[in-house]
């Protein structure tokens, strides 16, 4: 079960269709990403991070992953550390959106 506060909360839960040894696996379903307007353009500096820029922007760097939602093309965390990032501009959202 997933903690009420999860962005996965509303999330499905996925059913398993093929047994294995180990039993059927269940897990979550992808969730829903909205359309998300970013309210600030942040030009990316060098050594920054997903969690640095969600604890300056939202004052809490677990919420990074709202960062990653506004901005497809950074995958994981580490996408920001690349040289060829340095310069680019992300979209920055809105914490409650």
């Amino acid at each position: 079960m997933l903690d009420k506060r999860s962005r996965y909360s509303s999330s499905q839960v996925a059913r398993g269709k093929e047994r294995s040894k180990l039993g059927t696996f269940n897990g979550t379903s992808p969730r829903f990403i909205p359309t998300t307007q970013g309210v600030i353009e942040h030009r990316v500096s060098e050594g920054e991070r997903l969690d640095h820029l969600a604890l300056h922007y939202y004052n809490d760097d677990r919420l990074w992953w709202r960062i990653v939602d506004a901005n497809p093309e950074v995958i994981y965390s580490g996408f920001l550390l690349d040289k060829n990032m340095k310069g680019r501009v992300i979209a920055i959202p809105t914490a409650q959106e």
